[in-house]
């Protein structure tokens, strides 16, 4: 350690002597005649100071590790946030449209058809409409959903395996259907489309004649059989139903089998007797009034 020297005069006869004292010296002394301990704190504030310095110190390994710990977990926050914004999807719920029935129901009933096969679906609806206890004259509703989501036309089509087929004017033709019952002197199973406009779906009704009986027989009730297999070839008539246009198909002794009906200009019926086109072209006109 290097020494600090203070050179004294002193007078010795006539001659000058140099007495030498180190500056270490000189504090131990000072130290010793500090009777407050004032230069001890001093010195004790000066020590932990120079150790807080020193704990400071980014050269610190404490504080190296520290940090480096701090930089990898800002990394790997900032690289999660990109991940999910990268990935983020869009989780907005649909806004689902407000149901809205196409006739006034006495009754309404929602069957769940999902993994039912297509004889399965129609039994299932014929039990719907047998299981009614409504008044003559009531209709019944009938809406077939999967995992409660209501299906739709086309669904309904492809569930049943139609042949109907909504060519270039699928747009015009609404998904919102209706199956359903008139209770009169027997329940009479119904279907209505609703279309922009007939002409809309008059080419695809017409080409789909010729299998609306295979695809639609079970929910009218009639089976195939070697007294009733003729009727899966058998041809629609023009006819006059309710003072509209209609396409009906007849069996051996002249009795409906299955009909449509152009009910209005957006609305075509497929049933099986006049009475349930009856009702149902009444209702269809009291929801025009009412809308």
């Amino acid at each position: 350690m290097q020494k600090d020297e203070k050179i004294y005069p002193v007078n010795t006869g006539g001659a000058q002597n140099k007495i030498v004292e180190t500056y270490a010296e000189d504090m131990a002394k000072v130290i010793e005649n500090d009777q407050s301990g004032l230069i001890k704190k001093i010195i004790h504030s000066e020590e932990e100071h120079e150790k807080e310095k020193r704990d400071m110190s980014p050269e610190s390994k404490k504080n190296r590790f520290f940090m480096f710990t701090s930089l990898v977990f800002i990394l790997i926050s900032l690289a999660t946030l990109i991940f999910f914004f990268l990935k983020k999807e869009n989780n907005t719920v649909p806004i689902e449209q407000q149901f809205t029935p196409i006739i006034f129901n006495d009754q309404s009933t929602f069957l769940e058809v999902a993994g039912l096969k297509k004889e399965e679906i129609a039994q299932t609806v014929l039990n719907a409409i047998d299981a009614t206890s409504l008044k003559s004259g009531s209709v019944v509703g009938i809406y077939l959903t999967e995992d409660k989501k209501i299906v739709g036309l086309r669904r309904f089509l492809s569930l049943v395996k139609s042949a109907l087929v909504l060519n270039e004017n699928t747009l015009f033709i609404s998904d919102n259907f209706l199956l359903g019952a008139v209770n009169g002197p027997t329940k009479d199973f119904f279907m209505i489309l609703r279309v922009r406009g007939v002409s809309d779906i008059f080419d695809s009704l017409r080409i789909w004649e010729n299998k609306m009986f295979s695809d639609l027989h079970a929910f009218f009730g009639v089976g195939v059989t070697a007294e009733t297999k003729y009727l899966l070839t058998a041809d629609f008539e023009d006819g006059v139903v309710e003072n509209k246009n209609a396409r009906i198909l007849h069996d051996k002794d002249g009795k409906i089998v299955m009909m449509y009906v152009f009910a209005d200009e957006n609305s075509v019926i497929i049933t099986n007797t006049e009475s349930a086109a009856h009702e149902v072209v009444l209702r269809l006109a009291a929801s025009r009034v009412k809308k």
